[in-house]
């Protein structure tokens, strides 16, 4: 996905790759027209990669309890390209508690982004900790 400039005044993208038909894109900088797309996804792309480009991140956070050290995480939608350093700052400062189960909300509206982080895997809770909860009742 990356974007390579070409005399100052045009981007060229080798492969659109949210076609099915993977079109080479051709995007002029000043007039941000768009050559070389099959469909309006190609264009919209291309001047979105342009204007306000933006990625959908992957992470992991820490859990407790949980038979796994760490869960999968991923952005519910993209995010602008500058804010990835600071989003992934405040995933590294928590830690979540097991059970946790894929699509669950780890972090609710992000830096006020309207972005929740959510769970991209199922981690129990560690065998040791459930007995202990048991034995308490």
């Amino acid at each position: 996905m990356k974007l390579l400039l070409i005399k100052e005044k045009r981007w060229k993208r080798n492969l659109f790759v949210l076609s099915l038909r993977g079109c080479n894109l051709e995007i002029y900088t000043k007039s941000l027209s768009v050559t070389g797309n099959f469909c309006p996804k190609g264009e919209a792309y291309a001047k979105n990669e342009i204007t306000l480009p933006k990625r959908t991140v992957t992470s992991t956070i820490l859990v407790n309890n949980g038979k796994d050290k760490l869960v999968s995480c991923k952005t519910s939608k993209p995010i602008d390209k500058d804010k990835i350093f600071l989003v992934m700052k405040e995933i590294n400062s928590i830690t979540i508690s097991a059970p946790i189960k894929i699509g669950d909300i780890l972090i609710k509206n992000i830096l006020n982004t309207d972005v929740n982080i959510i769970a991209t895997k199922n981690v129990e809770v560690k065998w040791w900790v459930k007995e202990k909860v048991i034995l308490l009742h």
